[in-house]
């Protein structure tokens, strides 16, 4: 066995506690006075020696090797123990100040080093080392033990702890499988209570070494055992618990016997009446199921296969239940039941019409799908997506497709789903498998013609553990659902009959395989008079039923408060938040009836500001104030929850760098607008009047703010150049002016996307006039409303210098941007070209 320098050996019963009195007073006669004396320290690992204690030791560092050869008739030594077992060669500060003085009976030399017997005398302290070459050397105190005297100083109280120790000690030996039971006996021959502390605590294994050195440390005899004692006591609970744990376990073992008895004579007891074989009877009443949930043959074959072996697995085996459960999920799935109702197109109207205002344009395109449907019933159609900004109707639309065709309605969440187990299911092979979020859908629903809401699947995660939206692919593809193989049934199932629609705010984190595979159908979002007829007809009824405010509690909302209230407390698309905050009116109403203060009847613009606080935006100003001064431009921008406004300003600071600054957290698409737009100013300086000197000896920046949001797309170019031609030379912009575009290097303005968002966040954030692409012209002739637009003034520019001339108030110097304001806010920039083209004629 390989042992570490000063490793003690493990011998049992390796103490002379047992040796007679009269030999221990020849020892103690034959040792000289040495109470301050100078000794070798020979320097152990993890080991503490306490006295009267023989322990065999080895050492082979070179230092302790020298130690021992250098040893005469005198062959005490000082033990000490490192405070840290990992040094190979201690000096005197890696050594504990207390150890024992020992004496060297004898010296066994090994193939690697020396095997030494060594016996402990008494506790010594360190004073100081006076040598550490060949080895160490210290001069060192004795310390005496102070141990009672058995006539004198034995109260009832230590003699009942040494009687507790011995108790405490005796169990553990006994219940220990690697202490011999005369160590038991050797502690209980002890009669000094010292000598008994050092002996259990060299011999309990639990100890740790600097438990044991804390024990060496101790030089009262009563402090060592009341110690003792207490760890004593520990490792007695210890004991405890671990026999109580065993006692459970064998304690379930046994249940699991007595159980497999009973059911045995159950067996026989039914035998005898003749009432049959449980597990027959189980068995037949799966094949029963089977054979009625009308199961393709295929699947059929596989179920009875998947019977038969069920019916051989012992019930106790834990197969049983894993083999039960499967069969379960085969016979509850909709094999063959549907909803049995036909489409009705004009029902399906009805329905839409009932539960959503406005949405003409989706509407339709829902009833052209339904009316396919109706005309082909088993149509492998498109797979229907509706995209838009959130609480604009898209989960809601779904129902109302559910309610109007009849059809059973189940959504399921695909934001933040990572693991492709989630659609497929997990193999039976794992432990606690099940299917997946379709399978479990289909049997929730109870029909195989469901319709399925699929929201979020622009939220789609992928990691190591698959990528759902290729597992989606085989489940939206009408050529491949037919036969869909979830990963626990491991059966075809025909995925065709269900009608799929999902749900995005964004397309572009939309895979394209996944996108190939549906129809695109954009809902944009409301303006304010459709917020306001939403909200009497849907949000406000079902927030007083809510929150309890019945017939008995009447109460009206004003129609300046719901306009109130979209204005200056929401800013968004759809119309989640106004819910919010209508149900939070109601609310403070509900706590005047509870409190029983004075009622509210109606909500006035006034209530709503002392109920919701401060206003949070101010659309009829905001835009006005940040406007009137040179350098700063509104721009349109599209975000996933609508459309909103963006304020663009830049500044020029003589000397520096000379460069351009760019701040705001700008996209790398948006900072190539910048320098597009920069380049077109200083390319056009000589005409618009700018001295080129500023570019030379003048830093420019630009800077967006609510710098914590980052911001990217190339919409901004036209916003970029007019704030940069602004500030360099000094005109401001016209107020309530908002504009679009992106710039090209010759300053052309090109066509954007996000027309109808974007056009609905200048109105709502009180723009006059908005500057277009004029290849976007056709966008808001289709997209927008008369009453959407209301009088507001749209002007379509083809490049910059239209932009420029409309900016700043001179649309006269560019024919091209002259434009006169129609009836409605539609523009007849049209008519003016050719009015002007007759009048060149004639």
């Amino acid at each position: 066995m390989e042992l570490l320098e000063g490793e003690a050996l493990p011998v049992t019963g390796s103490t002379t506690e047992t040796e007679s009195a009269e030999e221990k007073a020849q020892q103690q006669a034959t040792q000289p006075d040495t109470s301050n004396e100078e000794l070798p320290i020979l320097a152990v690992r993890d080991t503490v020696l306490f006295p009267y204690a023989l322990l065999p030791l080895t050492v082979g560092r070179p230092s302790s090797v020298a130690l021992v050869e250098s040893l005469g008739e005198n062959r005490h030594i000082g033990v000490v123990s490192q405070i840290d077992a990992r040094t190979d060669s201690p000096g005197p500060e890696d050594l504990h100040q207390v150890g024992t003085v020992a004496v060297i009976h004898k010296v066994v030399k090994l193939r690697e080093g020396q095997l030494l017997f060594c016996e402990g005398v008494s506790r010594m302290r360190v004073r100081s080392y006076t040598a550490t070459e060949p080895y160490l050397r210290a001069e060192v105190e004795r310390i005496p033990e102070i141990e009672p005297e058995i006539e004198q100083d034995r109260t009832p109280e230590l003699i009942a702890l040494r009687q507790n120790v011995l108790t405490a000690f005796t169990q553990i030996v006994n219940a220990s499988p690697n202490l011999s039971d005369e160590i038991a006996t050797a502690a209980a021959n002890i009669n000094e209570v010292g000598r008994l502390a050092d002996f259990i605590a060299g011999t309990l294994p639990s100890l740790s070494h600097a438990e044991r050195q804390s024990v060496l440390e101790m030089p009262e005899a009563r402090t060592r055992l009341q110690f003792i004692n207490k760890q004593l006591a520990r490792e007695v609970e210890l004991l405890e618990l671990r026999q109580k744990i065993q006692s459970q376990v064998q304690g379930q073992l046994s249940q699991s016997q007595r159980e497999y008895y009973l059911r045995e004579q159950l067996k026989a007891i039914q035998q005898e009446l003749g009432e049959g074989d449980e597990r027959e009877r189980e068995s037949q009443e799966l094949r029963e199921k089977i054979e009625k949930c009308g199961m393709p043959e295929e699947v059929k074959q596989e179920a009875l296969k998947e019977l038969t072996r069920f019916s051989r697995i012992a019930p106790m085996s834990p197969e049983h239940n894993v083999s039960r459960t499967y069969l379960e999920w085969l016979t509850s799935m909709p094999w063959n039941v549907s909803s049995g109702e036909a489409v009705n197109v004009q029902h399906a109207a009805q329905i839409l019409d009932e539960d959503h205002y406005d949405l003409e344009k989706v509407k339709n395109r829902i009833l052209d799908f339904l009316a396919v449907m109706q005309l082909k019933p088993r149509l492998k159609g498109p797979i229907l997506c509706f995209v838009g900004p959130p609480g604009v109707g898209k989960t809601s639309l779904g129902r109302s497709i559910a309610r109007s065709l009849g059809r059973k309605f189940q959504r399921i969440s695909m934001g933040g789903m990572h693991d492709e187990a989630e659609i497929r299911g997990h193999r039976r092979t794992y432990i606690g498998a099940m299917p997946g979020q379709i399978a479990q859908a289909l049997r929730r629903a109870a029909v195989n013609d469901p319709v399925f809401m699929l929201d979020e699947v622009d939220k789609l995660g992928r990691d190591f553990r698959g990528d759902p939206a290729s597992a989606l692919l085989e489940v939206l593809d009408p050529e491949q659902n037919s036969t869909f193989r979830d990963n626990y049934l491991d059966v075809p199932f025909d995925l065709s009959r269900v009608l799929f629609i999902t749900t995005a705010n964004v397309l572009d984190t939309i895979p394209e395989a996944l996108r190939d595979r549906m129809e695109i159908i954009e809902l944009q979002g409301y303006t304010e008079q459709e917020k306001v007829v939403i909200s009497f007809r849907y949000l406000i009824p079902r927030q007083k039923k809510e929150n309890g405010l019945d017939e008995e509690k009447p109460l009206e909302f004003a129609d300046d408060a719901i306009r109130f209230v979209i204005r200056r407390y929401t800013r968004e698309a759809g119309v989640r938040n106004l819910e919010r905050e209508i149900g939070t009116l109601c609310r403070k109403v509900a706590r005047r009836y509870a409190e029983g203060g004075e009622p509210v009847t109606g909500i006035t613009p006034a209530l709503v500001e002392e109920f919701l606080g401060a206003p949070r935006f101010r659309p009829d100003t905001e835009v006005a104030e940040r406007i009137g001064r040179p350098g700063v431009a509104v721009g349109l921008a599209w975000t996933p929850v609508g459309g909103d406004v963006l304020f663009i300003e830049a500044g020029r600071m003589p000397g520096g760098s000379k460069g351009l600054i760019m701040t705001g957290q700008l996209g790398s698409v948006m900072q190539e607008s910048v320098q597009a737009a920069l380049t077109w100013v200083r390319s056009n300086a000589e005409r618009y009047k700018i001295n080129p000197e500023v570019f030379k000896n003048s830093d420019i920046h630009v800077h967006v703010p609510a710098g914590a949001i980052p911001k990217d797309g190339p919409s901004a170019g036209v916003t970029m150049a007019t704030a940069l031609l602004s500030m360099l030379t000094d005109k401001p912009i016209r107020k309530n002016l908002a504009m679009t575009g992106e710039i090209t290097l010759v300053g052309q303005v090109l066509p954007v996307g996000g027309i109808k968002e974007k056009v609905l966040a200048a109105r709502r954030s009180g723009v006059k006039e908005v500057i277009l692409p004029c290849d976007n012209e056709v966008n808001v002739r289709e997209d927008l409303k008369r009453e959407q637009l209301g009088d507001m003034t749209i002007h379509y520019a083809r490049t910059m210098d239209e932009v420029a001339a409309i900016a700043f108030g001179a649309p006269e110097l560019t024919p091209k941007a002259m434009a006169k304001k129609a009836p409605g806010g539609v523009l007849k920039q049209k008519g003016a070209a050719r009015r002007r083209r007759s009048k060149l004629a004639a």
